[in-house]
């Protein structure tokens, strides 16, 4: 049904002419005329009867008038859904404790006046296509895996580069250092259960090796963070990376030690992904917010993959 043609029926029965509904409408009375024509023709029925005073409602134009106003009021709501500004700015921050939480709650913080939806998506094909869809306004993501460029609709800046550290037992070898070097972690066995094959983190993980001779080990299932934590709390030969701002909070008596990696600083870096022709106010107002609070650049001393993208 055409809500046109519902509008133009509801005007006249608010005005009681049709001469007086062409003209709020911005239409013509012939055209006026033609619509009403139209809709009596695909309901059946006649909505009007013509009088010297007008135009009244015949007793099936009475009963058709609240569904009319109903399906405007609907028509409206949907229309109001998804009028940017209006809508909710989608975000994909990967998973609840890591820095891309962070940098959205330091943007909620500066602008709480901002309706956020907060999703957390797994792997970066999902994400560019919930990017491309609509699905989602951004993405936080390690820019970009090798061999897999981003589509040219999808725009990216680089906001954060995050310093890994060691997290050990108190009984590791490493523990009382208050810091390490990358040469310093050979031979040591660090456990990360959570990389996947295929994944950016996957491939962060394996130039890491790659370049500096580490022993990574991601065998076993992934039972979560807490299961992680006990894990190397009870287990002096293993040690695993989390980033600098990974928010992460463990019993007093595990004892367990973040330590900063050194000479040099391996950094995982994290890009802010969008569509180039996303127009809502609030992605326009979170990319600000994060080129001038969150913009620590990887600089001397420190390490990322060679196929990381600068912008």
């Amino acid at each position: 049904m055409d809500l046109e043609t519902v509008r133009t029926f509801v005007g006249i029965a608010d005005t009681g002419q049709f001469r007086e509904a062409a003209a709020d409408l911005a239409v013509t009375q012939q055209a006026v005329s033609k619509r009403i024509a139209a809709l009596e023709r695909n309901l059946g029925v006649r909505l009007f009867t013509r009088t010297a005073r007008g135009a009244e409602l015949t007793i099936d134009g009475q009963a058709f008038l609240p569904h009319a106003r109903e399906l405007l009021r609907v028509a409206e709501r949907a229309a109001a859904s998804v009028r940017a500004g209006v809508r909710p700015l989608r975000v994909d921050v990967i998973a609840s404790r890591v820095a891309a939480t962070g940098l959205m709650r330091g943007f909620h913080r500066a602008h709480p006046g901002t309706d956020l939806d907060v999703v957390m998506l797994f792997d970066i094909e999902t994400a560019v296509a919930a990017i491309r869809s609509g699905a989602i306004d951004a993405s936080f993501r390690a820019v970009a895996v090798p061999g897999k460029p981003l589509p040219e609709d999808i725009e990216s800046v680089r906001v954060l580069d995050e310093p890994l550290q060691l997290l050990t037992g108190p009984d590791h070898a490493l523990a009382t250092a208050r810091s390490v070097t990358v040469a310093q972690l050979a031979g040591h066995r660090i456990w990360m259960p959570g990389i996947v094959p295929g994944t950016e983190w996957a491939a962060y993980y394996d130039d890491l090796v790659a370049e500096f001779g580490l022993t990574i080990e991601a065998t076993g299932p992934n039972f979560g963070s807490d299961a992680l934590l006990d894990t190397i709390a009870d287990t002096p030969a293993l040690a695993t990376f989390m980033g600098e701002q990974t928010r992460l909070v463990w019993p007093a008596g595990h004892g367990l030690r973040r330590i900063p990696v050194t000479d040099p600083t391996p950094v995982y870096p994290h890009s802010l992904l969008w569509h180039r022709d996303n127009p809502h106010p609030a992605l326009a107002a979170l990319r600000a917010h994060l080129a001038a609070t969150a913009g620590r650049q990887a600089g001397a001393g420190t390490w990322t993959p060679s196929w990381v993208a600068a912008r």
